[in-house]
């Protein structure tokens, strides 16, 4: 389920209950809630139904570890231990591990394979568990809080539309115990409950500011047992630590004790909330076909779905208009020509015109905003996306501080992103974000074209190719002479952008390319 939206520094995401289940007992932030810390707590969530009316006049100067009275006598809460971490019927001691959310927009994913097999250790922090198609990129799974022996694997190479939350795997802390789940069917794990790890930098960030784990004190121990991964376990006995001094220490999934858990821990010592690890994306599978003698049929990938969606609802909902104007390029080329001369890096025109829309963008500021709902966000820097065709689609990695940089520094920035773009190696925080978009289809002899916006961002350029034309000219000899004329094309979000503040915005780039010498001023 999706909890709520949270305007983030890049973009509104959505705050999904990854880890989270219950019933929700009391909202603490209400719609509209601003400069919300992270970790600052949000709502409350109850085991049980009957719990939330307890919760009616509760305030946040009260200790969120101690519910008020409940309204109908019920089990304490503070001693229930997560579902996942309880033995299912005679089963050893085990632990669930679900699909985890690999992006903060991701609704499911598709298994493309496996790094680990059955009977395998996974050591936390360099056991690369999967590799999994999100809508966004081909991503690693990575073991961040996940410890133990490889059990039973529930899912094949190739699965698509595995929820979120679904059952991959089963983990236990003993080897000798893995001979024992031949028979364990992905019932058994429904039944005993999954325990998704959300190890995107996205989730990672948003679940903790839930105050679900606090108030219902679930996410540590059952009675006098701390649960905690045989790595953990092997440390604390060498480190001469208690295991049952751990308790409320963990990090790992439903609170299960991990090794840097031990490492970090001293007697004194508070949680430490789990640092999430990069998440390495991998070269995207192909999408699969099935030809017959009058069509070929191909699967929808994840990330051509949300392509989709994001474009349609771009088009929907967003009142586009256009602006077209010529641009003499004479004076850049001159000027390209004679840095590449002496340069070791080879500057190209589309640097340029990065370069360009940059300080446009900040000398007409209101091209550099995004639409919020009830507000527009005007943005003091300038992070410029750069469309990019890949395999499986568009994609729109970003020249950070794009309007402080130059030439050669954007030119490698381009190739290295446009690099990792191709080959699927994007980190999130690369493509993720953004306060303006060009998209370049001049080098492909693409005189003149009309972009889609971006969501939340207000405006895309769209480039068209240079070609030649002869125009008038009484300063020469034969009275005309050939020029070098560029087409774009500004797409702008009629809600945060007028009509003349986008010419405005098109005379600054136009000027800052004909007379290129004014972008060093």
């Amino acid at each position: 389920d999706v909890l709520c939206e949270v305007e983030t520094d890049k973009a509104v995401v959505a705050f999904e209950a990854v880890g989270i289940e219950g019933y929700l007992a009391k909202i603490i932030a209400p719609d509209g809630t601003k400069d919300i810390q992270v970790g600052h707590n949000v709502c409350i969530v109850v085991e049980n139904e009957e719990d939330v009316a307890a919760f009616k006049n509760w305030t946040p100067d009260q200790a969120v570890s101690t519910p008020p009275p409940a309204a109908a006598p019920s089990a304490p809460a503070s001693t229930q231990a997560p579902p996942a971490a309880q033995p299912a019927g005679n089963w050893p001691d085990h632990e669930v591990i679900a699909l985890p959310a690999l992006s903060p927009t991701m609704e499911s994913g598709t298994l493309s394979s496996w790094g680990i097999a059955v009977g395998d250790e996974i050591i936390e922090g360099e056991t690369a568990i999967a590799e999994i198609e999100t809508d966004k990129a081909v991503v690693t799974f990575e073991a961040t809080g996940i410890e133990g022996y490889v059990a039973k694997i529930f899912r094949a190479e190739g699965d698509k539309d595995i929820k979120l939350g679904e059952p991959l795997f089963i983990v236990v802390e003993e080897k000798e115990d893995v001979a024992k789940f031949a028979d364990f069917t992905i019932a058994d794990a429904s039944g005993a409950g999954a325990s998704p790890v959300a190890d995107a930098p996205a989730a990672a960030a948003a679940t903790p500011v839930a105050a679900a784990a606090a108030v219902t004190g679930a996410a540590v121990a059952s009675g006098d047992r701390v649960f905690i991964s045989p790595l953990a376990k092997k440390i604390a006995g060498e480190q001469g630590i208690n295991v049952d001094q751990l308790a409320g220490t963990g990090t790992g999934p439903k609170g299960r004790v991990v090794a840097a858990d031990v490492k970090n821990f001293t007697p004194a010592a508070a949680p430490v909330a789990a640092a999430p690890s990069p998440v390495a994306a991998a070269s995207a599978p192909a999408a699969s076909v099935a030809s017959t003698g009058e069509y070929t049929a191909i699967d929808v990938t994840n990330m051509r779905r949300t392509i989709a969606k994001r474009l349609t609802e771009s088009k929907n909902t967003i009142p586009h208009y256009y602006l077209t104007r010529a641009i003499n390029m004479d004076n850049v080329l001159q000027l390209r020509k004679e840095l590449n001369s002496i340069s070791d890096s080879k500057i190209s025109v589309n640097d340029f015109i990065i370069k360009a829309a940059s300080l446009a963008c900040l000398k007409v500021p209101e091209c550099n905003s995004a639409w919020m709902g009830d507000t527009i966000r005007q943005y003091n820097v300038v992070d410029m996306c750069v469309a990019v065709a890949t395999p499986t689609g568009l994609m729109t990695p970003i020249v950070v501080d794009a309007h402080a940089k130059g030439l050669s520094q954007i030119s490698s920035d381009v190739k290295s992103l446009a690099t990792k773009a191709k080959d699927g190696k994007l980190q999130p925080h690369e493509f993720m974000g953004g306060t303006f978009t060009i998209s370049n289809l001049g080098m492909m002899g693409i005189d003149h074209f009309t972009a889609i916006i971006n969501p939340p961002q207000a405006c895309i350029l769209a480039i068209g190719a240079s070609t030649q034309k002869v125009i008038l000219d009484d300063s020469t000899e034969k009275g005309f002479r050939a020029m070098t004329e560029m087409k774009v094309t500004l797409s702008s979000d009629h809600r945060v952008v007028d009509g003349a503040v986008g010419a405005q915005w098109l005379k600054a780039f136009a000027g800052f390319l004909e007379q290129p010498i004014t972008m060093h001023l």
